[in-house]
């Protein structure tokens, strides 16, 4: 690269940072508009909009109903955000929070009214009209008329299908045989849905007839049967536009449900964890940057420099891509973007060990540039393709603040691969350009002594053994206790909602530090939530289940302490917001996320033991950090779940940097060299790598430990103990499991 070219590129990348900058930070001063400032946060750092709704009929619906109800709700209002809840609230009422929003009477005219979604034939058994088309309206809409009540129809078998013979209902785009382009809405329907359908459609394009679809008190189609439909795939087509079509298929879907539901309230909530999490948040991130910059500049010196560079373009880049791309940030979306800078971290670490080994052998700065990015791709490539496969299987299979946690995750590892091997080379090649070309800014690699850690393996073994049963044992005691295995949060089995009115309009920063520490003491819980009704004085407090007993007590203590409306402090059971089949989505997109990670480690280092030495190390990890959680009884929320994810992916591309560079040293054995050896000399190898990652990854998490408020302490506890615990394994456990797997199996050895 000639001089003038390299301060062009430096030229360009300092107006490139700046611009970014701008666009990032603008947001964050008094007249916000910027990136930062405008992107969505979930209810934990924002709030949003709460809608109640009660179960219509006389007897309370069954549990059975009401967790389908549930489940299929949290699924349609995943549209708004994936970072939306839906939890029980009582016998009969249904509660949805939806973060990021304001107009309340917006989502409620665009999620209508559930339940009483019907598909009606054209005539009843006798012939007799059942609806008839009388005109259009204002907007170009067809209006029909019923001839007939829903109860005479349902009573004379005019009622063909009802909205849960309906699977699901998605709008599209699709070319005509004229090669027009028109939208339309796909319908599926359930097994028994099939067959239902499958009949009516038959006679009703025998006859000539249509099919009306009947919701919320009116006909909303009526589209003609063009053949008879067996297989439970349908699709209604018309001069729909596409936000028409996405309404019908919305309106389908919501119908969709066993209980009719009436709107009872809904109201603006502020955020559950306060806008102190947030600046706290902002402020560790902002102290761990500064701690990694001085580390990275310390230890790699001038490509320490290119890297803090880097870096800060790819905290900039996240910020405008989380804006760009709508996705919602909540607590456990920032666990994503902190794997993701570990991750960013790692690359970089990895390429300069590999340019000081490269300088260690006696090249130049230019050509141990070239050399040690070419030997670092690979493990660089795999560890993050592993890493994104796994974020790819969370986003579809998973539900909820999983979706969220995978879309931050792989929005990270993508930009952190083209900051690492594009930027940080970018710029390194161009301040080689100028003239800083001393070995001396570069540093180069002292020889190490390889240390025989394949020899203590008994010893490691038995140390993960020990602490994994201790971790049993635990939840054993903790359950014979009666105080539950593990520390479940309201997330996870519910608690008790108490609605407060004050005669006067607190601060949630008063809230958390005058009335919840009260609350505390009598729930002798620290997992309390909080949320302020916007535009009153009152505020809604979650606890675990209260007794009758304690319920009397918080209210004696609010009316006494705090003055506050006695007769307007209520209070109401609420279930889980994580259902048993959102619990039953994060099991099995782990699991799928797991053998997709096997067969892709198998394919690439060409020897399954390699696969299953890492899903091992994987599971110990999940284990170990389990036992943490039972042990210390850190609460089990919704963080939970994004914790043991992001250790799920620390933990996998930790061990592929090592199986990589013994991928690479088998290449290159010795007739003498053991394999023994071999292990020992590659971990050796990646120490310094393994060790100054998780140093950088555990900054981070523990300045958001150190400035969190009592949630994301909770949040980052249980991580930092992940990166140790991943660390660990990574160094002293696989390495030694595939020396035991190969000779297990040694029938299977690698060619």
């Amino acid at each position: 690269m000639k001089k003038s070219k390299a301060i062009i590129i430096l030229l360009v990348f300092v107006l490139l940072l700046g611009g970014f900058g701008y666009t990032a930070a603008v947001g964050l001063g008094a007249d916000a508009s910027g990136s930062a400032a405008s992107i969505n946060l979930g209810l934990d750092l924002e709030g949003g909009v709460s809608i109640t709704y009660q179960a219509v009929g006389e007897e309370d619906p069954s549990a059975e109903d009401m967790a389908d109800t549930i489940y299929k709700l949290q699924k349609r209002v995943e549209g708004y955000s994936t970072e939306a809840v839906v939890y029980q609230e009582g016998t009969d009422r249904i509660n949805i929070e939806i973060p990021g929003v304001s107009d309340a009477n917006a989502i409620l005219e665009d999620l209508g009214k559930p339940g009483s979604l019907y598909f009606i034939a054209e005539y009843d058994t006798e012939g007799s009209l059942n609806y008839q088309a009388i005109g259009m309206d204002e907007a170009g809409k067809m209006v029909y008329s019923m001839n007939k009540t829903i109860e005479e129809l349902q009573a004379d078998g005019s009622i063909v299908l009802v909205g849960t013979d309906v699977k699901n209902a998605q709008a599209r785009s699709i070319t005509d045989n004229m090669q027009n382009s028109q939208f339309v809405v796909d319908l599926t329907m359930t097994d028994e849905g099939t067959a239902k359908f499958a009949e009516a459609t038959a006679k009703a394009y025998q006859n000539g007839e249509s099919i009306a679809i009947y919701y919320d008190g009116e006909i909303i189609s009526a589209p003609n049967v063009n053949a008879s439909i067996n297989d439970g795939q349908a699709q209604i087509s018309g001069s729909f536009t596409y936000e028409e079509a996405q309404q019908l298929a919305s309106t389908i879907r919501i119908g969709g449900l066993k209980l009719e539901l009436d709107e009872l309230h809904s109201k603006i909530v502020g955020a559950q964890l306060g806008e102190e999490a947030i600046s706290t948040s902002i402020k560790a991130a902002a102290v761990g940057f500064a701690v990694i910059v001085v580390f990275m500049i310390a230890v790699y010196y001038l490509s320490g420099v290119a890297a803090s560079f880097a870096l800060a373009l790819y905290v900039e880049l996240i910020i405008i891509l989380l804006d760009a791309f709508e996705i919602t940030l909540t607590l456990p979306g920032i666990a994503g973007i902190i794997l993701s800078i570990g991750m960013a971290v790692d690359a970089n670490v990895i390429i300069f060990a590999r340019i000081r080994e490269e300088l260690a052998k006696g090249k130049s700065v230019k050509e141990a540039i070239n050399t040690g990015y070419k030997k670092a791709t690979s493990a660089i490539l795999d560890g993050n393709i592993t890493t994104l496969i796994a974020a790819g299987v969370l986003g579809v299979l998973g539900s909820g603040t999983i979706k969220g946690f995978a879309a931050t995750l792989a929005l990270g590892i993508i930009l952190s691969m083209f900051t690492a091997m594009v930027v940080t080379r970018l710029l390194m090649k161009a301040l080689y350009a100028i003239g800083l070309q001393s070995v001396k800014l570069y540093g180069v690699a002292k020889e190490k002594k390889p240390v025989n850690f394949t020899s203590k393996k008994t010893i490691f073994f038995g140390i993960s053994i020990a602490a994994i049963v201790a971790g049993f044992v635990f939840m054993g005691i903790n359950g014979a206790n009666g105080s539950g295995v593990l520390n479940y949060s309201l997330e996870f089995v519910g608690g008790t909602s108490t609605n407060v009115t004050f005669n006067e309009d607190m601060a949630l920063a008063d809230i958390d530090a005058q009335v919840v520490p009260l609350i505390e003491e009598i729930t002798g819980d620290g997992n309390v939530q909080t949320q302020k009704i916007e535009g009153t004085s009152e505020v809604i407090f979650k606890t675990r289940t209260l007794t009758t007993q304690e319920r009397e007590t918080f209210k004696n203590v609010m009316v006494e302490q705090f003055a506050a409306d006695a007769d307007k402090i209520t209070t109401e059971t609420i279930s889980s917001t994580v259902s048993s089949e959102m619990k039953s989505d994060a099991i099995l997109a782990v699991v799928v996320a797991a053998i997709c990670m096997l067969l892709y480690i198998w394919f690439r280092f060409k020897d399954i033991r390699f696969g299953a030495s890492s899903v091992i190390a994987l599971i110990h990890d999940v284990l170990v950090v389990l036992a943490f959680y039972a042990i210390v009884r850190v609460s089990v929320g919704t963080t939970f779940i994004a914790c043991m994810l992001t250790i799920v992916g620390y933990s996998i591309n930790a061990t592929i940097v090592i199986f990589d560079r013994i991928r690479e040293n088998m290449n290159n054995m010795g007739k003498k060299e053991s394999l023994e050896d071999m292990v020992n000399a590659s971990i050796t190898q990646t120490l310094s790598r393994s060790i100054f990652t998780s140093l950088t990854t555990f900054i981070m998490v523990a300045a958001l430990y150190v400035f969190g408020v009592s949630s994301v302490k909770e949040f980052a506890l249980p991580l930092m103990a992940g990166i140790l615990c991943g660390t660990y394994s990574s160094i002293c456990i696989t390495g030694a499991l595939w020396l035991v797997l190969r000779k297990v199996f040694p029938q299977k050895s690698a060619a």
